[in-house]
């Protein structure tokens, strides 16, 4: 196989020179056709091209195709700070090209527009011009700075618009083409030989061709320069990443460029420094500020042993690293990598614009001849200056350009949006459905709970100390790996308590330990275990009645043979369950908890949080049979996870929701993901699917309702009833500001503010 070939998969490609929707579907039909190619997705608003594969391909054929279509590509690989410059760079050159190219033809067309409107404004300066210049002499000058202003300036409109008309796959280039050059080729006649003409006709239109090229010029360098901004979200993740690290080498420490290192590298991270890559940390300890992660901006404490991520900002002290991920592989690469292909992808919505630009310029082009036509022979005099201007005003006004950008500018900047708040949206099609969403699902352990046991009550006699007794027996359980002696020991460095020395330590199978420490004999366990010691039980017997109705399993603690005590280790609930529970029965969407733990558990659990039902002892297997029953009853469903046991039932789901801190399966298996823990992003990212929806109606709407509205009244349609004509001058404008709209509109989403948000569909 040739080597530039690629694999059946993927590959994604950056296009240049595309400018309104007809343009994508172009290179889609172009891409499309190449034999191995299963399907080709085309983004306007990133210039990008997702082709996916379904045999060996050659890079060079997909190249070759999209050229033959008059566009250029090239392969687009990983975001990275060397590719974001150069793409950067392009897109600063393009715009420098579209800004000079405006220029030129505001000097060319300006004396034009001078003459033109100064002529018909001021009755002296039109005598001063036709005594000094002659109205030959103005016709020649006109034409010479109008033929430089489409053949310079315009010249693209031209070569791109010609060329699409050739291959009859029309676009905008070809109505501005076949709109501005009637008008010049009108008014050339009308210079040269008038006697071509019907009496009466001869007429300039010099000026609506100049002023129709520069217009659009304008529109196209205000688009470039805010479509520049919808990508911002993408060029801060890149700019996050460090391009040097300080690495060990021989006993000293060299900054060193980050391609350089290699897993299991040690690197030193000093205060107020990025950290440099994926690791984890192996001396000191820092405050560590994720906030480019999660979107939360407390700094978290970082200590020996735990993991750190690339790209995160080291807030106070120093440590070392020893790198565990490169490249591609680290979470800022992944994350990146997330809001990209979320970027470039389409929602169902875009089907309806797709099958509309399909006919649409076709259609306009034959509606601009009917024009011509209808104006032509039932026109008043002279007829055929009517019938060109009425004609080329419908050919300027209607392009699409707008209709190509509703959808995918807006879906740019709410990805974007999404991700400074720690929601990625890794297929673009969730943002769509997510705000459709009539029931949401909740894994128990690690969604809705932290996944991790903690000491949630103690109760002891009252001769004892507390914090005494809390270290006897953290003493005692250091010496366990039961996951109930791991909360105990934690609660107590959570307080800085001092470990003690325990002898005599003991476990006793399925009930508890018993140990000596600081001169006294403990039993920690089970009820049954405490029975066993002939130790009574009903000192605490109605706290531990308690703690069985909360659904916690109670744990005794008996000193020197007397029962001294009860407490409890369970998972908790994290802070911000109960608000994004109550949160989502605001909006009107049930919620639901599904878990594996005891109905009695479960139903404690969801007492506290007020979740609406609950699915208790259900196997990881029959997770996805209840989110059916869940979905034919109440619609359109979401499902929350974190473990690899959820991935079934987040691929299952319409939106499959992954906590971002949780396994790598659960997190492929998910369409969003949440970067930070606090599970409030789940109601604000449905928010947000409800505001971007919003916006691209508002998109698709202006961009449709101009042309409904516009094409008739380009037309004609007042004339006989109002006598209202409109100049192809002003349709120019009016094209141009409705791009700018669509665009603008979209950037209103990057000040989307997830508070006071009411859901809607």
């Amino acid at each position: 196989m040739n080597a530039s070939s690629a694999l059946p998969g993927h590959i994604d490609l950056s296009i240049d020179g595309m400018t309104c929707a007809s343009c994508v579907r172009r290179v889609e039909q172009a891409l499309s056709a190449v034999p191995g190619v299963a399907q080709a997705q085309v983004n306007l608003a990133t210039e990008r091209a997702r082709v996916s594969l379904g045999a060996p391909v050659a890079l060079e054929s997909l190249l070759a195709a999209v050229q033959q279509r008059g566009y250029t590509a090239h392969e687009f690989k990983a975001a990275s700070q060397t590719q974001d410059t150069e793409q950067a760079a392009r897109k600063a050159k393009d715009e420098r090209a579209l800004k000079t190219a405006f220029i030129l033809a505001v000097c060319l067309t300006l004396p034009i527009f001078i003459i033109e409107m100064g002529s018909h404004v001021i009755a002296p300066f039109h005598h001063y011009l036709l005594r000094t210049l002659g109205a030959q002499n103005i016709a020649y000058l006109q034409f010479v700075l109008a033929t430089l202003a489409l053949a310079i300036p315009g010249r693209s409109f031209f070569t791109h618009g010609l060329k699409a008309a050739f291959h009859l796959n029309p676009d905008m280039n070809t109505l501005v083409a076949l709109g501005a050059g009637s008008a010049w080729l009108y008014s050339t006649i009308s210079t040269f030989a008038p006697q071509w003409l019907p009496p009466g006709s001869v007429h300039l239109y010099y000026e609506a061709a100049a002023v129709i090229v520069t217009l659009i010029l304008l529109g196209r360098y205000l688009e470039a320069r805010a479509r520049g901004k919808t990508g911002s979200a993408i060029k801060r993740l890149i700019g996050l990443q460090p391009r040097t690290a300080r690495l060990q080498r021989d006993e000293q420490w060299i900054d060193v460029p980050i391609d350089t290192l290699k897993i299991g590298d040690i690197v030193l991270v000093r205060p107020g420094e990025k950290i440099p890559v994926d690791g984890t940390i192996t001396t000191g300890r820092s405050y560590v500020d994720e906030s480019m992660l999660t979107g939360e901006s407390a700094a978290v404490l970082k200590e020996a042993g735990d993991q750190v991520a690339g790209g995160t900002l080291n807030a106070s002290g120093s440590f070392t690293v020893q790198i565990r991920h490169l490249g591609a592989d680290t979470v800022l690469a992944r994350i990146i990598r997330m809001v990209e292909e979320a970027q470039g992808s389409k929602l169902p919505i875009q089907d309806i614009v797709d099958r509309i630009t399909a006919w649409f310029v076709p259609a306009v082009i034959l509606i601009a001849l009917g024009t011509f036509l209808l104006w032509l022979i039932t026109g008043p005099s002279p007829s055929l200056s009517y019938a060109l201007i009425n004609a080329v005003a419908v050919l300027i006004i209607a392009c699409p350009c707008a209709m190509g950008l509703a959808t995918p500018t807006s879906i740019m900047v709410a990805t974007g949006r999404a991700a400074d708040m720690g929601i990625l949206f890794r297929q673009g099609q969730a943002l769509q459905t997510l705000k459709d969403a009539r029931v949401i699902a909740f894994d128990k352990t690690g969604t809705l709970t932290v996944g991790k046991p903690a000491l949630t009550d103690l109760h002891l006699a009252p001769e004892l100390d507390h914090d005494a007794t809390l270290a006897d027996i953290a003493s005692i359980q250091a010496l366990s790996e039961h996951p109930i002696a791991l909360a105990i020991t934690q609660a107590a460095k959570q307080k800085n308590l001092g470990l003690s020395l325990a002898t005599g330590f003991k476990a006793i199978s399925g009930a508890g330990v018993q140990a000596d420490t600081n001169n006294h004999h403990y039993v920690l366990g089970s009820a049954r275990l405490m029975q066993q010691s002939g130790i009574a039980l009903d000192r605490f017997e109605s706290v531990a009645a308690h703690l069985g109705m909360a659904g916690k399993s109670p744990t005794y603690i008996a000193r020197d043979g007397t029962l001294a005590g009860v407490f409890a280790v369970a998972d908790q609930i994290r802070q911000s369950a109960h608000a994004t529970v109550q949160k989502l029965e605001q909006l009107g969407i049930r919620t639901v908890m599904i878990t594996g733990d005891n109905a009695r558990t479960a139903q404690a659990v969801a007492l506290q949080l007020g979740v609406a039902e609950v699915h208790a002892e259900t196997l990881p297997e029959n997770k996805v049979a209840v989110l059916q029953a869940l979905k034919r009853r109440y619609g359109t469903l979401a499902y929350v996870g974190d473990g690899i046991n959820d991935a079934p039932a987040l691929a299952f789901a319409d939106v499959g929701i992954a906590i971002g801190t949780g396994t790598d399966v659960a997190i492929e298996s998910a369409s969003v993901v949440l970067m930070a823990e606090d599970l409030r992003t789940v109601p604000t990212a449905i928010s947000l699917s409800v505001a971007t929806l919003r916006n691209i109606r508002q998109n698709l709407f202006w961009a449709f309702a101009y042309n409904v509205a516009l094409i008739p009244l380009a037309a004609g349609a007042l004339y006989p009833s109002y006598g209202i004509l409109l100049s192809p001058v002003l349709g120019a404008a009016a094209m141009a500001l409705s791009s700018i709209f669509v665009v603008g509109n979209a950037l209103r989403l990057k000040r989307f503010n997830p508070s006071n948000r009411v859901h809607t569909s």
